[in-house]
């Protein structure tokens, strides 16, 4: 009998089966992803091979239907081999997931099948050049034409862009504001896609990240997702379980942080004893490790809200994003501290994550808008 306070035996098995092919797959070729900037689409492939293609995509279209903390412990085990990747296969989830909740059964028939083996790939478009954290100004507009839309515009920052084959894009159908936008799937061939250089980052290195382009692009009726005017309300539907993933897979990289600073202050020798045994080093492991600890609690109490709908699950995403992507990136900074200088060579594998988990506080939201998000919700009447 588990508590409300512990794992289930299922979601440990879960976790045990994302450590195990992390273990394996991941962890010792990491270093190399992010050195040469290698985008590992077999090793997302065999990820997607134990359905983490289609994590809580429905088991009725293919997926294997789990919740978001199993999602959550999955991205965790998966960053603690590699930030960048796991959060590459977190997008494409919520991606799949958009598709699966509120796409037309032949849109579904039309994607899922590919979507799910990872056989193709599936980015988010949202942000633009001009509408970042206002997302709600964003200028891609698509235009009626018969059964087609036209759409015309650009999206920015966009992971995947230029290697994956599928793009749910929010585009412009009406008015200013969030009840004028609507959600398209756009393949990569249709004519007038087009993609901007790869971006050139501090870290996320094995994923391809570009400016995706559409000049006049005709795109199927029926490939709108939802509702005319629906765009937005999706869109923000999927942050909430995409900040979720994107503060475990902070979870995943400070932890692994954490244990390389455990080794390395056990170790290293100075002044005739381990500076593990220094008192300044205990207090600073103690610290790092009660943090972790306390945004790993409330992220797992915020997917648990999200899976359940629950009335307070965008603020508690929010909370939990906030506090997790802050806390991560705090504890891996103090593990660089106590590899000393060792820390700032690439022989060892945390300024690496130093680099990974500083732009988890930027995407799915700032921090600053997560905070924004907290508030409001704490004002309204």
């Amino acid at each position: 009998m588990t508590n409300q306070f512990d794992l289930t035996d299922d979601q440990r098995e879960i976790q045990e089966l994302a450590r195990r092919f992390t273990a394996d797959a991941i962890t010792p070729h990491a270093a190399e992803w992010d050195e040469k900037h290698i985008f590992p689409r077999d090793t997302i492939r065999a990820a997607a091979e134990l359905g983490f293609g289609g994590i809580y995509v429905s088991e009725g279209s293919g997926g294997i239907g789990l919740g978001r903390l199993e999602a959550a412990l999955i991205m965790e085990a998966m960053a603690y081999g590699c930030p960048s990747t796991s959060a590459f296969i977190s997008i494409h989830n919520m991606a799949a997931w958009m598709i699966d909740s509120y796409g037309s059964d032949a849109l579904k028939a039309a994607y899922l099948p590919d979507l799910i083996p990872m056989a193709r790939i599936a980015s988010y478009c949202l942000t633009e050049a001009g509408a970042g954290s206002d997302a709600a100004s964003l200028k891609t507009k698509a235009v009626k034409d018969g059964d087609h839309y036209v759409v015309t515009g650009s999206k920015q920052f966009i992971s995947g862009g230029g290697e994956n084959e599928v793009y749910l894009v929010m585009v412009r159908t009406g008015q200013e504001g969030p009840k004028g936008i609507s959600c398209l799937v756009i393949d990569k061939d249709m004519p007038g896609v087009s993609f901007g250089a790869q971006e050139r980052k501090l870290g996320w290195h094995s994923q391809p990240t570009a400016q995706v382009n559409f000049d006049a692009v005709r795109v199927p009726v029926a490939n709108l997702v939802g509702a005319e005017g629906q765009g937005f309300a999706i869109a923000m539907a999927g942050l909430d379980g995409g900040r979720l993933n994107i503060g475990a897979c902070s979870l995943g990289g400070a932890q692994r942080c954490i244990d390389e600073a455990v080794q390395y202050t056990k170790d290293r020798k100075q002044f005739g004893q381990s500076i593990a045994d220094f008192q300044n080093t205990q207090f600073m492991l103690a610290d790092m490790e009660t943090e972790l600890q306390a945004a790993r609690t409330l992220l797992y109490a915020a997917a648990v809200k999200v899976t359940d709908n629950a009335p307070d699950k965008t603020r508690f995403a929010a909370m939990a994003k906030r506090f997790a992507t802050d806390t991560g990136s705090s504890v891996v900074d103090r593990a660089l501290q106590l590899h000393g200088g060792y820390g700032y060579l690439m022989d060892y594998p945390v300024e690496r994550f130093w680099r990974d988990l500083r732009v988890h506080s930027i995407l799915e939201g700032t921090n600053q808008v997560m905070r924004m998000i907290i508030a409001r919700d704490m004002l309204r009447d």
